[in-house]
């Protein structure tokens, strides 16, 4: 299977993760803007229709990037962003997470953008100790998050609700109350702690989306492409363990949907080509 349906949209189950767009630690405008223009459009070139962003990505940077480079957008792109983090003026992540956060910050991407409305919107549920770790279940909270999404996409702001950094109990409730079409939480070869809600959107049919395939990018040590099957794989496929660590999350369930992102156009193509690999039959990381 080489699409799956996020919310309306049938996308490539390869996309394009916006964040390695701006400057280092996601902040500040891109080292080369030229070259952040031309992945975003050889991205599109070679087949991208869903590509993923956040406002608090630079901030501002990433989403301003996508517009010029792109606008006026293919009618096939998925757009999706996320809401409930911000940017400091020194660049730490901090929460946004009330109800008017949310409408107001799915309203600027909408802006930045230059769209009417967003293929789907993931609210990101914040977790200050670990970023990348789903955080626990604040129930008032989460209900009056929802309701906030529920009416942004009754609204026509988004076409659909996503859900990010969570865990099997978020996605319950939320069920519960409304139809999620996608959820972004961390998920690769070394850490599948999220398996138990990859498995829940299988049986649901909805997209999931894993975040630091390739290991947390604010980590100094690389575990995932330091595999030794990896690195096995890659030198008897001649490819890089990157290919082979996307290649088997892309192979773990016909949901999955990934988005390398990169601020090089070669390594784009290195992560778009991942799609075709078949991995040995033995392939066990």
């Amino acid at each position: 299977m080489t699409t799956f349906q996020l919310g309306t949209f049938t996308v490539n189950r390869v996309g394009f993760g916006a964040m390695q767009l701006p400057g280092p630690g996601v902040f500040g405008p891109p080292r080369d803007h030229d070259q952040a223009i031309a992945v975003l459009r050889r991205a599109v070139e070679l087949g991208v229709n869903h590509i993923d962003t956040a406002q608090f990505y630079g901030p501002d940077v990433a989403n301003e990037l996508i517009r010029e480079a792109l606008h006026p957008y293919p009618a096939d792109l998925a757009l999706v962003s996320k809401v409930g983090a911000r940017r400091d003026a020194k660049g730490n992540w901090i929460p946004a997470a009330q109800p008017d956060d949310l409408r107001a910050d799915i309203e600027i991407n909408l802006s930045e953008l230059g769209v009417d409305q967003l293929a789907a919107v993931n609210l990101r549920i914040h977790n200050s100790a670990d970023p990348s770790a789903a955080a626990e279940v604040d129930r008032e909270l989460f209900d009056r998050q929802l309701t906030a999404m529920i009416a942004a996409r009754d609204d026509g702001l988004i076409g659909g609700i996503g859900l990010s950094s969570i865990t099997v109990e978020h996605l319950q409730i939320a069920l519960d109350r409304t139809e999620i079409v996608t959820v972004q939480n961390a998920y690769n070869l070394v850490d599948r702690a999220s398996q138990s809600v990859l498995d829940l959107c299988t049986e649901r049919d909805i997209s999931f989306v894993p975040f630091f395939p390739l290991g947390s990018a604010f980590n100094a040590e690389n575990p995932v492409l330091g595999n030794p099957a990896v690195t096995r794989a890659a030198a008897e496929l001649g490819k890089t363990p990157a290919q082979i660590a996307l290649a088997w999350t892309l192979s773990v369930a016909p949901n999955v949907l990934l988005i390398p992102g990169t601020s090089s156009v070669a390594h784009l193509e290195e992560n778009l080509a991942v799609a075709d690999i078949e991995l040995p039959a033995d392939f066990n990381p």
